[in-house]
C-alpha cells in the first residue's frame, strides 16, 4: 500500500494500528468514515487509499487545516466531504448531510504540528507570537483575553486542572502583578514570566516550564475538555452496529474522559442481585484495546509526537 508523501514534520500517529482497528468496519463499499479531527489529512488519506469503497466526512475547526487537507485529498473527488465544524457538532453535521449512521470514526486529539509551527497562532512558547491559541480563528476568546481579564481564582483553577501546574498560585500572582502594569499581548513575555515564577529546582527538569501553563490556556480557550465530554457520547450514538471508534489522546485529562465513557458503554449494568443479565442493561460496545496502548519505541524515534499518545478503541455490539 503506497502512502502519499507526508508533509515535512507531519507523520500520522499510529497509522498502521488505526488502519487495522477501523478496517473491519469500512470494508464494504459505501461505508461512511468520519475523521473528527482532520488536521493535515494524513490518517484520512491512508484510509481512503486502503479502502476504495469508503466515503470520508472530515471535520476540523481550523480553516487553515481544512484548506491544506482539502488540497491533499482533492484526488479522491466526491468520496470526500469536508466540514468546518468542531467535533461535538457531529450530530448536526450528519443530519445536514442526511447520514443517519456511520461505520467508523477517528479522533486524534493532539494539536496538529502546523498549529504549533505557525508563528502567528500563539501556541508556542519558544518564540514571540500574538497570545491567541484559538484553533478556530473565526470565533471565540483568545489566550490574551483569558490572561488579562480572568479573576485570579479562575486562573489558578485553570492552571491546576488543565495544566496540572503545582505552582499555579505563584504563576497567577506573577501574571496579575504584571498585567496590572501592562496587558499581555505576546507569548514570549508570558513564557518568561512563568519560567521565573517557578522555583529554580523544578525548572531544571521536565522541559520548558511554560508548557503546562500554555496547555491550560489552550484547553480553556478552545473549551477542549467540555467539547470532548459532549463529542465522545454523541459519536458513539452515531455508530452503526459493528461500527468502530478509535481515539488518540495526548494528555491525561482527555484520556481519563475517554476511559470513563468507554468503560461505562462496555459494562454490564445489570444489578448484581439479579440472577440473569437484563438485555437492556447489556453493554452496547466492546473494547478493542487492553487499557490504553502506547506507541512503539521505533515509532517514537521516527515520530516524536507519538511519545505521549494513548490509544483506545471500541466496537458497537448491540443497538441502543
Amino acid at each position: 500500500m503506497s502512502m502519499g508523501m507526508p508533509e515535512p514534520g507531519h507523520v500520522p500517529v499510529l497509522l498502521e494500528r488505526i488502519l487495522s482497528t477501523l478496517g473491519p468496519a469500512v470494508e464494504a463499499p459505501g461505508s461512511v468514515y468520519v475523521d473528527g479531527t482532520l488536521g493535515m489529512g494524513g490518517h484520512a488519506e491512508a484510509m481512503l487509499e486502503a479502502f476504495p469503497g469508503l466515503r470520508l466526512i472530515g471535520l476540523d475547526r481550523d480553516t487553515t487545516a481544512l484548506a491544506r487537507s482539502g488540497r491533499r485529498l482533492e484526488r479522491f473527488g466526491d468520496r470526500v466531504t469536508l466540514v468546518h465544524a468542531i467535533y461535538d457538532e457531529l450530530p448536526q453535521v450528519l443530519e445536514r448531510l442526511g447520514v443517519p449512521r456511520i461505520d467508523a470514526i477517528l479522533f486524534d486529539l493532539g494539536v496538529s504540528s502546523p498549529q504549533l509551527d505557525e508563528l502567528a497562532r500563539g501556541f508556542a512558547y519558544s518564540y514571540d507570537a500574538p497570545l491567541d491559541m484559538r484553533m478556530d480563528q473565526t470565533r471565540g476568546i483568545t489566550a490574551a483575553d483569558v490572561v488579562n481579564t480572568y479573576a485570579p481564582g479562575d486562573l489558578v483553577r485553570i492552571l491546576r486542572e488543565y495544566g496540572e501546574e503545582r505552582f499555579a498560585q505563584r504563576v497567577v500572582s506573577a501574571i496579575v502583578r504584571e498585567r496590572d502594569k501592562e496587558p499581555f499581548t505576546g507569548t514570549l513575555r508570558l513564557a518568561d514570566l512563568v519560567r521565573t515564577a517557578i522555583p529554580a529546582a523544578t525548572r531544571r527538569s521536565g522541559g520548558n516550564p511554560a508548557k503546562r501553563t500554555f496547555q491550560a490556556l489552550r484547553i480553556e480557550v478552545n473549551a477542549e475538555l467540555a467539547v470532548w465530554e459532549r463529542a465522545l457520547p454523541a459519536s458513539l450514538r452515531a455508530l452503526a452496529l459493528h461500527g468502530r471508534i478509535a481515539v488518540l489522546s495526548y494528555q491525561s485529562l482527555e484520556d481519563k474522559i475517554t476511559k470513563r465513557v468507554l468503560a461505562d458503554r462496555t459494562t454490564d449494568h445489570t444489578p448484581p442481585e439479579l440472577p440473569v443479565p437484563l438485555p437492556e442493561m447489556q453493554p452496547r460496545f466492546r473494547l478493542l484495546t487492553r487499557g490504553s496502548e502506547q506507541a512503539s519505541e521505533d515509532e517514537i524515534t521516527t515520530n516524536p509526537r507519538a511519545a505521549s499518545v494513548r490509544f483506545r478503541a471500541a466496537v458497537r455490539v448491540r443497538e441502543d
